[in-house]
């Protein structure tokens, strides 16, 4: 059973958020990875940027990261996600953009770039990868071409999409206990735009 989607336009920033934070506890259960669920790699994810005192906007960008999966049910039992590039990046955060400002929107966007990036500046970068970021990158375009490296620093708040996707490749550990997704209302409602 997929979970309802939050509507637009919402009430106000409180009905939004409520409404996210109970989509994302449903659809969240599905499968990240053989270690942890969606929602399991988001909020390790966010604390993760919490732990290393990154803006809002990043713990927030952190948290929502992989909303298109869940948008898209890319990880049900039937249809695995890593058969089929479904830009879960593009998906999220063009459905984010209409709540939350370009500071949140732009690294989920680029999270997937930063990814082929990282992996074609740094051979070591790619052998940390877990198996299923292996698979999926290969979908994705494998390793960034230099002609499109030479432009990155031209693409808005692409630094703040490495970083993202620094803490996205950590936030995959088995049974590590994290704050919830109550932890992150009030900041998530202080970056709606209503």
């Amino acid at each position: 059973m997929q979970a309802t989607r939050p509507a637009w336009p919402a009430a106000s920033a409180a009905d939004f958020v409520d409404s996210l934070l109970r989509f994302f506890q449903r659809a969240g259960e599905s499968r990240y990875d053989e270690a942890v669920s969606q929602l399991e790699h988001a909020l390790q994810t966010a604390h993760l940027a919490v732990r290393a005192r990154d803006s809002d906007h990043a713990i927030a960008a952190a948290l929502l990261h992989d909303i298109g999966h869940l948008l898209l049910a890319g990880h049900d039992e039937q249809a695995l996600f890593l058969d089929t590039d479904l830009e879960h990046e593009v998906v999220g955060a063009h459905w984010l953009a209409q709540m939350f400002p370009q500071r949140v929107t732009d690294p989920i966007r680029e999270h997937v770039r930063a990814k082929r990036y990282l992996c074609a500046i740094d051979s070591r970068y790619h052998r940390r990868l877990s198996s299923a970021s292996r698979r999926s990158l290969e979908l994705q375009g494998g390793a960034l071409p230099d002609c499109a490296r030479a432009s990155v620093d031209l693409i808005p708040h692409f630094a703040d999409a490495v970083t993202l996707r620094r803490r996205d490749d950590a936030g995959k550990v088995a049974g590590k206990a994290v704050p919830g997704l109550e932890t992150y209302r009030a900041l998530l409602e202080s970056l709606v735009r209503v």
